[in-house]
């Protein structure tokens, strides 16, 4: 249905709906290492940046906001660069998951067996392994071997190699399977996998990761979405604007014991200028908008980001509400119809939108063990009592994660995508929107704020990234090692070049201190954790100075077991 037909149906003012999807992973790549620590990249590349392209192409009248992390970007080029490297000229591909695609025979040692058991065991069984009966078999044994140091010893090199081929076919978005009548064929397989079938497979993830970025920049050309982007290394720029802006809705929390982050400012403009800059590079123009990292805001954030010149930002349903309770002239309840408009902080040009947390976290937790025209109904019942409400029309911004809830579903959130894109752009009553649209000119009316309480998407605070000990800990590496390397350069100018900049901001990410936590899977810390330290130590190297003693020391364990592996949070506090 067109946006004319909903404009002029009789039943009354449309309702706006903004889908809007984050795709971020941080930086991976250990320099120092030539290697890429974690596969995740890569894999949520072949499973849902290529789905979440094809359910938009396949339903044409469905829009949505798209949102990209530089970082990400240059890491999704660079898999598809060492992956036709490798198939046209046989240089090494520097992911060990991947490589082992490509390897002749497993290793002998327990511990690299022991390695890849555990690796290709890191899936959501009931919906990536169990469906499979190869690898449903496979892990069986695999999980076997990893309580049986003897049997792990004497499996067959075979073993492992299809234990390998197995956890990336598994990880193959639902519309690269139904695209491909081969992957079909492979996964219905019993017996295993010869060499010339992995390099079959190794083409295959050639061609979907080289094919993303392309497909979202003709998607973005064709008017069917609106890309934007996250400041380059997705750091949390409040705090690195003002650790103390914590204590706006957090007045009790314990800080770190270095309560400023140095050059703050001066870091913030860095990461949104290359974010900037690595953005235009692939897509070829600038921006319009921006999610900030995490949906982290203040005053500051926002008025920095009006100075670039972008028509809009986005945070959290709680941001705004903590921000309209403290705001003078206004009732200390929000008014009917306060979450669902865009509003202007004073003195600036740019509009913020806020999260429908409800809406939004009803797709990245309540929906996935549904069925899919149930869960699509109950999501456009509740779009429909908003359109009811008073005051009409408005405009609901629902956004999340686009990558980590989908392995979830069935068939990776395949039906459930599908219908949902039809029958919003069906809807009599409801329009597809994307954040530019309805910051086309002539927007007018908008809901002043004064000023904004600073906090997250995540409850409205900044406590899923300090104020815990572990979180603290790793603020204060952080502000240790920045302080080191500004003095360093200051001693040797001729350092100060784009390595160490781009070093520092992988630590400054925001992803390290999220797992930090004893809340969080102990599998999932450890991996982040020490991938985090060797990030601070390759600062230190690459600014000529040596590694302090206290990067030897663990900042974190965790040891809980967070909904969907800790990968995902709601934005309001769940009992």
């Amino acid at each position: 249905m067109s946006a004319d037909r909903a404009e002029t149906d009789p039943a009354g003012a449309p309702l706006d709906v903004v889908l809007c999807w984050h795709m971020h992973q941080p930086q991976y790549f250990e320099h120092g290492q030539g290697r890429y620590a974690l596969p995740w990249t890569y894999l949520h590349a072949l499973k849902d940046y290529a789905d979440m392209a094809a359910h938009l192409e396949a339903v044409h009248e469905a829009r949505a906001v798209v949102n990209f992390a530089p970082i990400l970007l240059e890491q999704i080029a660079d898999y598809a660069r060492q992956v036709a490297g490798h198939l046209e000229h046989g240089h090494p591909i520097a992911d060990p998951v991947l490589a082992l695609l490509t390897a002749k025979t497993a290793p002998k040692d327990s511990e690299a067996r022991a390695e890849i058991i555990r690796v290709c065991l890191r899936a959501h069984a009931p919906r990536m392994i169990e469906p499979f009966p190869l690898f449903r078999d496979l892990a069986r044994i695999a999980r076997q071997a990893q309580q049986d140091p003897a049997l792990l010893r004497h499996l067959a090199p075979a073993f492992f190699l299809d234990l390998a081929t197995c956890y990336h076919l598994a990880w193959l978005g639902a519309t690269v399977r139904r695209d491909n009548p081969e992957v079909q064929r492979w996964l219905a397989e019993e017996d295993g996998y010869d060499a010339g079938t992995r390099r079959q497979l190794l083409e295959l993830i050639g061609y979907v990761l080289a094919d993303i970025i392309p497909r979202y920049r003709e998607l973005s050309e064709s008017g069917r979405v609106e890309l934007s982007f996250t400041p380059y290394a997705h750091p949390i720029m409040p705090l690195l604007l003002d650790i103390e802006s914590a204590r706006e809705a957090m007045p009790e929390v314990v800080l770190p014991e270095h309560v400023a982050y140095p050059d703050g400012e001066g870091r913030v403009r860095w990461h949104i200028e290359r974010g900037l800059e690595v953005f235009e590079r692939h897509f070829g123009f600038r921006p319009q908008g921006c999610w900030p990292s995490e949906g982290a805001v203040s005053t500051a954030t926002l008025r920095l980001l009006d100075e670039y010149g972008l028509r809009w930002a986005a945070s959290g349903q709680t941001v705004l509400a903590n921000s309209l309770a403290v705001a003078p002239d206004t009732e200390h309840e929000p008014q009917d119809g306060w979450l669902h408009q865009p509003y202007r902080l004073k003195d600036t040009r740019l509009l913020a939108f806020f999260r429908d947390d409800g809406l939004s976290d009803a797709i990245g937790f309540r929906y996935a063990d549904w069925h899919a025209r149930d869960a699509v109904g109950d999501f456009v019942h509740h779009l429909e009592n908003i359109v009811d409400a008073v005051p009409p029309g408005g405009v609901v911004s629902v956004i999340l994660d686009g990558e980590n809830a989908w392995e979830y579903y069935p068939e990776n959130g395949f039906h459930f995508l599908h219908d949902l894109y039809r029958r919003l752009a069906e809807h009599p009553r409801i329009r597809l929107r994307t954040f530019a649209d309805v910051c086309a000119p002539g927007t007018d009316g908008v809901s002043e704020l004064p000023a904004l309480v600073a906090g997250s998407w995540v409850y409205g605070t900044f406590s899923t990234w300090i104020g815990d000990p572990d979180k603290n800990a790793g603020w204060d590496r952080l502000i240790e090692a920045k302080q080191a390397v500004d003095v360093a350069l200051e001693q040797h100018p001729e350092l100060n070049g784009a390595a160490v900049m781009e070093q520092l901001a992988t630590c400054e990410g925001s992803d390290w201190c999220w797992w930090f936590g004893s809340y969080n899977p102990a599998g999932s810390v450890s991996d982040f954790e020490i991938l985090y330290r060797r990030h601070l130590a390759a600062l230190y190297q690459r600014a000529g100075l040596p590694v302090p003693e206290s990067l030897s020391l663990v900042l974190s364990t965790g040891g809980g077991e967070q909904a969907a592996g800790g990968t995902m949070r709601r934005g309001q506090a769940h009992s």
